[in-house]
């Protein structure tokens, strides 16, 4: 019991450390990533649109010059100022600026969702990065067991109790091992280049990454719940607001407008006459009304808010199917891979054993290198496949995250 307890406590220990050096590289990918701050920008760009729409439609003005002056009693007419100013219909504008805001709080869930996949991005490229290096240490491991074999050989092939054949197995061994770690090199560094990318920062600086990852042994209680409340599907219910909001705006833009505006004009004086209002200029105050008659364009964007508003309802619900059988998939995977895991355990053990009896069987004489190297290819298997498993569990993690955090 008491060796449970410190397994259970050095596994706390490296997933708490693992989790503050993660946070650490994602709090800096998100500070300096690029198509966060484009999004960022973006939802800047929508709030300033609130300014934009509390406004009033133009001010009309015009001039215009009597070619012809035409006569009146007061004297002749020379030229017209005129002005109008359209009001909208009360409420109108109030009504643009919560469309606005509607369509910027829409945005804002962008910003969510791109932090969140990002967040699972560098996740999934550091647990990347582990099995590469992991891997590489394991055939480092395995190339160092197979020249202490070829010691052995050359040792054995002196006394007559094995062939320059065998050496030239565990050689060629040798080299295959090798060639796969050169190629575990470069996938290595295009993995490097691939998330210092995302932190946006030089493509060859070292990351330092966890080298004691296990799986728990428990299965891993997650919400569900809190899966209703991911930035993919408030995002819905934001645009699903913003079509109510285009409709209130809709309704609004139909009603009557009232305009006010002033006309001058000024007359010259009748020469030759003598009369109090000779020369008199007129300034005529007026009133206008703006009644949409042919009113079909707002019946036809209320039909089409109405289809908008279905459109977006189906869209959530298929997205929440989506999400649901990510997340169940997910799940489904973490237990298979802690199954993997805790098989390759087992397997490596008895690999282990079979290793030890073949080096007591080289005291007796009796070494068969044939079976040392299937012993080691084997063993390599179980330590690749364990690894496979640490990564697969940890990148089902991600994508867990990703839906319920």
């Amino acid at each position: 019991m008491k060796r449970l307890y410190i397994i259970f406590i050095t596994a706390s220990m490296i997933s708490i450390s693992n989790a503050q050096q993660l946070e650490v590289l994602t709090n800096e990918a998100l500070a300096n990533n690029p198509e966060i701050q484009t999004f960022e920008l973006k939802y800047q760009v929508a709030t300033e649109r609130v300014n934009e729409a509390n406004t009033l439609p133009n001010t009309q003005l015009g001039v215009g010059y009597f070619v012809s002056e035409p006569e009146t009693r007061t004297g002749a007419q020379r030229f017209k100022i005129s002005a109008t100013q359209m009001l909208p219909s009360f409420g109108e504008i109030t009504a643009r600026e919560n469309y606005i805001n509607s369509l910027s709080n829409a945005i804002y869930e962008d910003i969510a969702i791109a932090k969140r996949k990002l967040v699972a991005s560098v996740s999934q490229s550091y647990y990347n990065l582990y099995a590469l290096i992991e891997k590489q240490t394991v055939l480092d491991e395995n190339i160092a067991l197979l020249k202490t074999y070829e010691k052995l050989a050359l040792t054995s092939v002196e006394v007559g109790k094995a062939s320059t054949v065998d050496v030239l197995r565990l050689q060629m061994r040798q080299n295959e091992l090798e060639q796969l770690k050169q190629v575990l090199e470069q996938d290595y560094l295009a993995e490097l280049t691939k998330f210092n990318k995302l932190l946006n920062r030089d493509k060859n600086k070292e990351v330092i990454v966890v080298n004691d990852l296990i799986i728990p042994s428990a299965n891993d209680l997650f919400d569900s719940e809190n899966l209703a409340l991911h930035p993919e599907l408030l995002k819905y219910d934001k645009l699903f607001t913003s079509i109510q909001q285009s409709e209130l705006l809709n309704q609004k833009e139909s009603n009557p407008m009232l305009g006010f505006g002033l006309d001058y004009i000024a007359v010259s004086e009748r020469p030759n006459m003598d009369f109090s209002d000779n020369g008199k200029d007129i300034v005529m105050p007026m009133v206008s009304l703006s009644i949409p008659i042919f009113n079909n364009k707002y019946k036809s964007k209320s039909k089409q808010n109405e289809l908008k508003q279905q459109e977006i309802l189906a869209q959530k619900e298929s997205r929440l199917n989506t999400l649901e059988t990510l997340l169940d998939e997910a799940i489904k995977k973490t237990n298979s891979a802690r199954i993997s895991y805790n098989t390759q355990v087992k397997n490596l053990k008895q690999a282990k054993d079979a290793e030890t009896i073949l080096v007591k069987s080289y005291e007796t004489g009796t070494i068969d290198f044939n079976d040392v190297l299937d012993i080691q290819e084997l063993q390599l298997k179980f330590q690749i496949s364990q690894i496979e498993a640490i990564r697969s569990y940890y990148l089902q993690r991600t994508i867990i995250n990703y839906l319920t955090k």
